[in-house]
């Protein structure tokens, strides 16, 4: 008989839960921030000054003052993006303020790289007034590609990126609603099929009446859900016509209010508690828990209920008291549980797709398109209650997305790009993807990326083996030149030390 398999304790499974938060008061002033600008052309020697910069680079210049369109050609602003912020609803923790809020647009810009090939870079605004971001981002475009926002808080959000794609010439797109309706979208697609119910039958409660939420029920609607079957709960109760706290305030809440008059046809009332009773999703963006959610609350939901409890940086319950409350399918934000719906699977191949055809903007339709494709390659490689989304380490899904996302936005005329092919854009996006990861990975087997104090660094990739075989091994045997190679490559990082078995699993593999 094969050997059982010890299940962790609850402890245990919390105890895994908050490590990465330890760990991150370690690293991050290991490395005092977590990008840095590099370049991406040649230097053979002190002369190519003298085409990167004066005199040689006036003729560029000169030439897209008569052609601006020749900025993306001969500039990095065709793969530039701002991750703009005023810190004022930062991962849960509320408004922190812009300098708080920095690691987490530092680590936002890193996905963009490492999953997508983009350049993005944090942009903090020292002002909560929305006139002064959108006033920022609007002098700022001509230098940038596209624009994501992040952290904002509920209502101004709307306002700015509502008044910012109606008056940028490149796309402006709030992650906090685009991004995290999209992979929710592409979850609950997957999540539906794995219980055997259909979208348009399913009854939703959606917890939380935030930019997330609002933005995933619209997507979710759009898509084929029936907004008479749902219910939306903010902190004051279930939303309804009755509202009159709401509509007091409409002109300012104008998409909540509107939620108020096409959910809820029974007309609930009360909380939580009493929006899930019979319901067969519940998609919870709040507040972070553990403990806003109570399993007798999911108990009272319908057979093959689904549960998303996506806030961060705790989930509202722990997916392993969901389950024991009778969910089918358990789903939160994180990357340490099964099930991970976080809008990090989504932005990066979305923009890399919206960048590749110059697209003025990135719709609904757009987004829809990228969770159909993301769903589509997590049903492809077999779905289970365990696994509904494709994971970060999927490389597949992104340069997918991006190909998805193109090939729409030329569809509803908004990309300048329109001779491309679904097969042509997923092949240039894994191109770039696959560029960026390498060269991060060899940065690590060479050292010039330090590694955390007891990590090994990862092997170099194939393309960095053959660049050092060409320049060290020349009229010596194969056998010298495997060894010569080693050698090289490896020597400057043997300083770093032993590196734990989870990390040689996560950055040891070759990209290229």
């Amino acid at each position: 008989m094969p050997k059982a398999v010890r299940q962790p304790t609850v402890e245990e499974l919390k105890a895994k839960a908050y490590q990465p938060m330890k760990d991150a008061l370690e690293l991050h002033p290991f490395y005092r921030g977590k990008i840095e600008t590099t370049l991406k052309c040649a230097v053979r020697d002190f002369n190519d000054f003298a085409i990167w910069y004066t005199p040689g680079v006036s003729k560029p210049c000169l030439d897209i003052r008569d052609n601006p369109e020749k900025v993306y050609d001969y500039t990095n602003k065709w793969n530039t993006v701002a991750v703009v912020s005023d810190g004022t609803r930062v991962l849960g923790m509320g408004d922190i303020g812009p300098k708080a809020g920095m690691p987490v647009m530092e680590g936002k810009s890193l996905l963009y790289k490492y999953l997508g090939g983009v350049d993005g870079f944090p942009l903090m605004v020292g002002s909560k007034d929305p006139e002064d971001i959108i006033k920022v981002v609007k002098l700022l475009q001509p230098g940038l590609g596209g624009v994501n926002l992040e952290d904002i808080s509920n209502p101004k959000c709307f306002y700015i990126l509502d008044t910012l794609r109606a008056q940028c010439e490149i796309p402006v797109w709030h992650d906090d609603q685009q991004g995290t309706a999209c992979v929710t979208l592409a979850g609950l697609i997957n999540a539906l099929k794995v219980v055997g119910k259909k979208i348009e039958e399913a009854r939703i409660t959606f917890i939380g009446a935030g930019a997330s939420n609002v933005a995933i029920s619209r997507l979710i609607f759009a898509y084929g859900a029936t907004p008479e079957l749902c219910n939306v709960v903010d902190s004051k109760g279930i939303l309804n016509k009755e509202r009159a706290d709401i509509e007091a305030r409409k002109a300012e809440y104008v998409d909540k209010w509107k939620l108020c008059n096409i959910t809820n046809a029974e007309a609930r009332s009360g909380g939580i508690a009493e929006a899930l009773v019979g319901m067969d999703v519940c998609i919870a963006l709040s507040q972070p828990g553990p403990d806003v959610i109570q399993k007798e609350w999911i108990a009272k939901m319908a057979k093959g209920s689904i549960v998303f409890a996506c806030a961060n940086p705790i989930p509202e319950m722990w997916p392993w008291d969901a389950k024991e409350a009778g969910a089918a399918i358990v789903a939160t934000g994180r990357s340490d549980f099964a099930n991970q719906v976080n809008n990090s699977l989504g932005f990066p191949g979305i923009f890399r797709g919206t960048l590749d055809v110059r697209a003025s903007t990135i719709t609904d339709e757009m987004c829809i398109a990228a969770a159909v494709e993301m769903a589509k390659l997590a049903e492809e490689n077999g779905l289970s209650e365990d696994y509904i989304m494709p994971t970060m380490d999927e490389v597949d899904v992104f340069p997918r997305e991006a190909a998805a996302v193109a090939m729409k936005a030329i569809e509803q005329g908004v990309a300048r790009f329109t001779d491309v092919t679904f097969e042509a854009e997923y092949e240039n996006a894994r191109t770039i993807i696959t560029r960026a990861r390498g060269m991060v990975q060899d940065a690590m087997a060479t050292g010039y990326i330090a590694m955390p104090p007891g990590s090994k660094p990862p092997r170099p990739t194939k393309m960095a083996m053959k660049a050092v075989a060409k320049v060290e091994i020349k009229g010596k045997s194969k056998t010298q030149g495997k060894a010569k190679i080693a050698k090289t490559v490896r020597k400057p990082a043997r300083k770093a030390g032993k590196r734990s078995a989870q990390s040689v699993k996560s950055g040891g593999r070759s990209h290229v």
